[in-house]
């Protein structure tokens, strides 16, 4: 009943996720029945109380956490300093063991599922219980990439010339939130007919991507009337405030792992790489990330967090709350 969902590619464990929702009982019961919480702020008594409960609907309880298992892996880091063996013992009681053995001691009545970024097979994984279902969800590159764009399409009832796939996939890159709706647009585009190089020119350029890229520029320069602007025409071109919300969000991740990578001296075409971009997107990503001090970073993701809440709880709806969002960004002097 545990599962442990990590990696980079977080659209692939997200629909790994909801197909193991879609495989457990009946929907309502189990949106019902289900909590979800933020590991960086979970409780252990908490994170037990939920876990132990019995399920009022249905037979199985539903109890999903973003990123528990890296919250030890970056307070690890964050120290820098080595503690002896006597030291850790004196520990008490160590926060990361009381979470370790909370989820090794799931009952069958609760469905656990632990969505994590990346982590070191050789972390607090190895002490999770071997019973546990461990997906790694690597970035996709390549023919890899290749491949499960073309799947999609084929899914979608499209067909796609090997050429047009090899510009599609030059241009989207590895984002698969985007990369979905490039295909969804292009198959809907060809009306039946194979998808070639002069459509994926036609329709899957990077001007919805560089308006994200300038936006965060007018974001990070405090440019308020010029960023609401932007968010204007995005929402004016026929992107919904949740793509908006999505592609900041990513953005974010990126600019994050971008200055991981650069403070650790990585040359760029490995931090390339291991991003998954392609040369523009990376170009611009490398760029932000020179100017965004870590600070910001933080303030940038806690606005996200605090503006997702107000839409999932009904007090703004969706593009008043993105209004807001990028107004608490740009006057932020962080």
């Amino acid at each position: 009943m545990i599962h442990i969902f990590y990696g980079a590619d977080d659209f692939s464990s997200r629909e790994a996720l909801n197909e193991l929702k879609m495989g457990l009982c009946d929907q309502d019961v189990l949106v019902a029945g289900s909590s979800r919480f933020e590991g960086a702020k979970l409780r252990a008594d908490e994170f037990e109380s939920a876990v132990q409960s019995i399920p009022f609907f249905g037979e199985k309880r539903l109890i999903i956490v973003d990123g528990l298992l890296g919250r030890f892996e970056t307070r690890e880091k964050r120290s820098g300093v080595k503690k002896s063996a006597k030291a850790l013992k004196e520990t008490a009681p160590d926060l990361q063991t009381q979470f370790v053995r909370i989820i090794n001691s799931t009952p069958e009545s609760s469905v656990l599922v632990l969505i994590e970024g990346d982590l070191k097979p050789a972390g607090i994984l190895k002490e999770i219980s071997p019973k546990a279902n461990i997906r790694i969800f690597p970035p996709l590159k390549g023919i890899q990439l290749e491949n499960w764009a073309k799947k999609r399409i084929t899914q979608a009832g499209g067909e796609i010339s090997d050429e047009a796939l090899k510009n599609l996939v030059r241009l989207v890159g590895g984002d698969l939130w985007i990369m979905k709706g490039e295909i969804e647009k292009l198959v809907l585009y060809a009306g039946g007919r194979g998808i070639d190089v002069e459509d994926v020119k036609k329709l899957v350029g990077l001007s919805r991507e560089s308006s994200i890229f300038t936006l965060v520029d007018f974001i990070i320069e405090g440019k308020l009337n010029l960023a609401n602007q932007c968010t204007m025409e995005l929402l004016e071109t026929g992107a919904a405030p949740s793509y908006v919300f999505a592609m900041l969000a990513r953005q974010l991740r990126l600019l994050v792992r971008a200055r991981a990578l650069m403070s650790n001296g990585q040359p760029d075409n490995s931090i390339q790489g291991a991003l998954g971009l392609a040369d523009y997107p990376f170009r611009k990503t490398i760029e932000q990330a020179s100017r965004y001090s870590a600070p910001r970073l933080k303030v940038f993701y806690h606005h996200l967090l605090d503006a997702d809440l107000s839409i999932k709880t009904g007090k703004y709806d969706d593009e008043l709350a993105l209004t807001i969002l990028v107004s608490d960004l740009c006057t932020r002097t962080i």
